[in-house]
């Protein structure tokens, strides 16, 4: 029998070439990608803009309120639109993440992503997912405060549950300290950068006196203030959140420009004048000499800088275990799954 042994080797060769390329496609065709929808829904990002613009009319605080339901859906199970999901009809099926301690009668802006879904349904039925719409929404809620522009990266699908013992556990919150912070972020593979960065945020917005009361009238059981709050910043505090008061108040997270997205938030660190307990930790906080604290007064000092570092920061988190190819749905309403 002949035998044509470099032909052969040279067919192996090919063989397997081509079944390289057949296993890389799919996998490679279903990454994220700033053009995802350009065939399927051009206009998406218009429409999302649009909408936000007209919310922004009578809300000013809906943009940081849009960009907040982003961050705690990546950090539940990862950027899944789970967070959007209402409770089944009789609980036991969906057990929503809206009714966990960090989101319940604090989340917001839940009407304002059913308005973006309904106009993008209208131009685009069945083809872009609740995760991405908020993807998207963070971006122009950003710019649209002044803050930076990119290309956010989209083909999320949405998840078909909800975790709300993981929004219990695993979002960041206004009470810890850097060390528990910082473990919060690595644990969904992000890093000191990205903390800082991406608390950043808190250049607009405002939160709830009872997210920080502590602060002003009795920290860690002292029966005082935070010794770390300006003294003429707690006064004022004092006067929007007084210590019998009710705890749904609200004060701006940024008392310099709280509506404008700048690196304001990083000087107020500097002087003393975060907000939450765990702003404060970026630049107080022994364990941040030589991690927070340098960034922290980088960003204060450079606004360039914070802008470049809170878009890379905002693709890493958007990154987080998204539901890609066939993985997910694309639901018609974003507060339930389909088909209940």
């Amino acid at each position: 029998m002949i035998s044509f042994p470099s032909l052969t080797l040279s067919l192996i060769s090919t063989t397997a070439a081509i079944l390289l390329v057949l296993q890389l496609a799919p996998l490679s065709e279903a990454q994220l990608n700033s053009s995802f929808y350009s065939n399927s829904c051009p206009n998406v990002s218009n429409i999302v803009t649009t909408v936000i613009q007209q919310a922004l009319q009578s809300d000013p605080r809906i943009g940081a309120s849009l960009l907040r339901l982003h961050f705690h859906d990546c950090f539940v199970q990862g950027c899944d639109g789970s967070i959007l999901l209402d409770n089944s009809i009789n609980g036991t099926t969906i057990q929503s993440e809206k009714d966990a301690a960090p989101n319940t009668n604090s989340t917001r802006g839940f009407d304002v992503v059913d308005n973006i879904k309904s106009a993008v349904e209208n131009s685009c039925p069945g083809v872009v997912s609740c995760a991405d719409i908020l993807a998207l929404a963070s971006q122009s809620s950003v710019s649209l405060a002044g803050g930076p522009s990119w290309n956010v990266l989209l083909g999320r699908r949405d998840g078909t549950s909800a975790n709300q013992a993981g929004a219990i556990t695993s979002i960041p919150a206004p009470f810890e300290n850097l060390t528990n912070l910082t473990s919060k972020f690595s644990a969904v593979g992000l890093n000191i950068t990205d903390l800082v960065a991406l608390s950043g945020a808190h250049t607009f917005g405002r939160a709830q006196c009872r997210l920080f009361r502590n602060r002003l009238y009795n920290f860690s059981g002292s029966g005082g203030p935070d010794p770390l709050l300006n003294a003429t910043y707690l006064a004022s505090l004092r006067q929007i959140c007084p210590q019998n008061g009710g705890g749904f108040s609200v004060a701006d997270l940024d008392p310099t420009t709280p509506d404008a997205f700048d690196a304001n938030y990083f000087s107020n660190l500097q002087s003393n004048q975060g907000l939450l307990q765990s702003d404060q930790e970026l630049f107080s906080a022994s364990a941040g000499a030589q991690t927070t604290l340098p960034i922290v007064n980088m960003f204060s000092g450079n606004q360039s800088a914070f802008f470049q570092s809170f878009v890379a920061s905002m693709i890493n988190m958007g990154n987080i275990s998204p539901l890609i190819g066939v993985n997910g749905e694309i639901r018609s309403n974003c507060r339930r799954v389909n088909g209940s």
